[in-house]
Parts: structure tokens; sequence; C-alpha cells
């Protein structure tokens, strides 16, 4: 039998500008080894399992403010990244709340209004918070 302990999956996100999309990423931690040269086409990693993938979306695919993709950021750096984030957070606080799902989280406005919601299972945040 094959051994799947490494198994992962990448969102592949499409962006109108892929340059401004990898620059917002950066400043979540994610970033690409610097000899990758794949064109428009980028790999991004946090360093701690997390990836996302970066093309170009097709012309007239993603209409401003009509975005219908989101991807969830897991990563226990929940409260370090909300206090990156500050007032780009969108939500009425700016900053990570436990949410009634179980999750310790905030959500961004991302590159093309793509929501990107960061957070972590909240069971597993201390209960100092």
């Amino acid at each position: 039998m094959a051994d799947h302990s490494n198994s992962r999956v990448a969102a592949i996100i499409p962006c109108n500008d892929v340059d401004a999309a990898e620059r917002w990423w950066n400043r979540l931690g994610f970033s690409r080894p610097a000899e990758q040269d794949f064109g428009d086409y980028r790999m991004l990693s946090d360093g701690e399992g997390g990836e996302v993938h970066l093309q170009p979306a097709v012309e007239g695919w993603l209409v401003p403010g009509r975005n219908p993709f989101g991807i969830y950021v897991y990563t226990p750096r929940v409260d370090a990244l909300a206090a990156m984030a500050g007032n780009a957070i969108i939500e009425g606080v700016k900053r990570a709340e436990h949410k009634e799902w179980g999750m310790y989280e905030f959500a961004l406005n991302g590159p093309d209004d793509l929501l990107v919601r960061i957070g972590w299972p909240s069971r597993l945040v201390s209960s100092e918070l």
C-alpha cells in the first residue's frame, strides 16, 4: 500500500495581475524560490506546508467585485498575520475571532477580490486569548 502521509493540496488561483498577486501573498509569508522561473505560473510556499499557485486568468473572467473564488489558509500564525493585516481585515472586528464553526480566524480581500480566510481550529488555540 502506498504511503500517503505526504499528500497535499495546493490551490491554483487565477489572477488578473500575477505580479501584484505574488506581492500580496509575499506579505502573508508565501514566496517562491529565487531560481523558480515558470513565467506567469508562480508556485508559492509559506515554508510550513502551505502552498498557493498563481496563474493568469482568462481575460474578462475575474470581474472586480464578483470573484466567486475563496481560499482558506490553515496556520497557527493567525495572530501574527492578523496583526500584520490590521485594518485590511474585512470584518467589523479588526482581529482574529473564535467563530461558531470552531475556527479562530479572520478574513481579507485578496487580489482580484479573492476571499482569503486565515485561521486555525479554536480547540488548538491557547485558552489565554
